[in-house]
C-alpha cells in the first residue's frame, strides 16, 4: 500500500490500495468542508477508470454538501468507466443515505477490506 502526501486538509487523507485510491474524510462534513475537498474530489473524478473507495468512518456530521460531493463524484466516475465503492458506519450518516435512497446506488460496506474485495469480485 502505498502512502500519498496528505492534501492541505485537515479532513481528508488519500492513499492508493490494490490499484484503487483510498479517500478517508473525517470529521464534519459540511458545506465549508465540501469547498475544501471538492476541488481535489473532482480531479481524482476526471481520470477515466479511476476506482475510488470513499472512507466515511471517522465522520461525525455529513450534511446535503457531503451527499453533493458523493452523488457528483459517483457521476463523474461512472462517465468515465470508474467505479465508487462507500465505506460507512455511522448511524447517522448511514440514516442519510438510506432516506435520501443513495444506498441503493452505493450500498455501504463496513471495513475499506469489504470494499475492495468487492470491487476485485466485479473486476473478474
Amino acid at each position: 500500500m502505498r502512502q500519498d502526501p496528505t492534501p492541505p486538509t485537515r479532513h481528508l487523507r488519500v492513499h492508493e490500495d490494490r490499484g484503487h485510491t483510498v479517500l478517508e474524510l473525517r470529521g464534519e462534513i459540511d458545506i465549508a468542508t465540501a469547498a475544501e475537498i471538492a476541488p481535489l474530489l473532482d480531479r481524482l473524478t476526471g481520470r477515466p477508470g479511476v476506482r475510488l473507495v470513499l472512507d466515511l468512518r471517522a465522520v461525525e456530521f455529513f450534511d446535503c454538501s457531503g451527499l453533493r460531493l458523493v452523488h457528483r463524484a459517483r457521476g463523474r466516475l461512472l462517465e468515465r468507466g470508474g467505479r465508487l465503492h462507500l465505506v460507512c458506519t455511522h448511524p447517522l450518516t448511514l440514516r442519510v443515505f438510506r432516506v435520501t435512497g443513495l444506498t441503493r446506488l452505493l450500498p455501504p460496506h463496513p471495513t475499506v477490506e469489504a470494499a475492495l474485495w468487492e470491487s476485485d469480485a466485479e473486476s473478474r
